[in-house]
């Protein structure tokens, strides 16, 4: 089993040196301002004194700045803790059989699996695969009787070639004998190999192929 070294504290400390250096200017800017501040005060004519209003104004503003960057310096520890929450769950899929609901199915060495399920008998059935870019790549007809059913793909397009390993996703379209579709599900599952922390968000590698973690909705041994 590999892990792959996580890479992902990029983004998290990219807004850490924004933030930082926000910080700094604020700082830089209200120094200055005081100094100009300070100065007016000094050289005002006492008969005719500055309007308080500006500086208050410039005052209340500085304020809100800082607490927007308050804001997002608590806005950020929290990510990075859901981050490091989701690395560590994902870490727990290793070595585990993941099952994925979305039709996505994984091909590794010319063979991939699904599970279908149907509510009710169907007088038709299609099965269609596709690739991650969307293309169909295969397609037969299935199962018409209402219950489970295994496909199992060697991985052959249309023509008989063999496709690339990765992942690709099964559709199931079923229609009852007056013409209206029957409900359908699909399942797949797959070990999780390893674990891509290189992202935003984890990715479990199955076989060569990668799934957000998100996608996993059962874990099985």
């Amino acid at each position: 089993m590999t892990t792959t070294t996580p890479v992902s504290t990029t983004a998290a400390t990219t807004a850490t040196s924004a933030t930082t250096n926000a910080q700094q200017q604020l700082s830089t800017n209200f120094d200055t301002f005081l100094q100009l501040l300070t100065t007016q005060l000094k050289n005002q004519d006492p008969t005719a004194p500055m309007d308080s209003t500006q500086f208050t104004q410039q005052l209340v503003m500085f304020s809100q700045v800082e607490q927007q960057i308050d804001t997002n310096n608590y806005l950020q520890s929290l990510i990075s803790a859901v981050q490091g929450q989701s690395g560590n769950l994902a870490m727990s899929y290793l070595g585990h059989n993941v099952v994925l609901t979305n039709g996505e199915g994984v091909l590794s060495n010319g063979s991939a699996d699904w599970t279908y399920g149907l509510a009710n008998d169907a007088s038709a059935t299609t099965l269609t695969v596709t690739n991650s870019s969307g293309k169909v790549v295969y397609s037969t007809s299935g199962e018409t009787a209402a219950g489970t059913h295994d496909f199992a793909w060697n991985g052959q397009d249309g023509n008989g070639s063999q496709l690339p390993d990765g992942m690709y996703t099964l559709t199931v379209a079923s229609t009852a004998s007056d013409g209206t579709a029957v409900s359908a599900s699909v399942a797949s599952k797959g070990l999780v190999s390893g674990i891509d922390l290189s992202g935003s968000s984890p990715q479990l590698v199955i076989g060569s192929a990668e799934v957000p973690l998100s996608s996993a909705t059962l874990v099985t041994n």
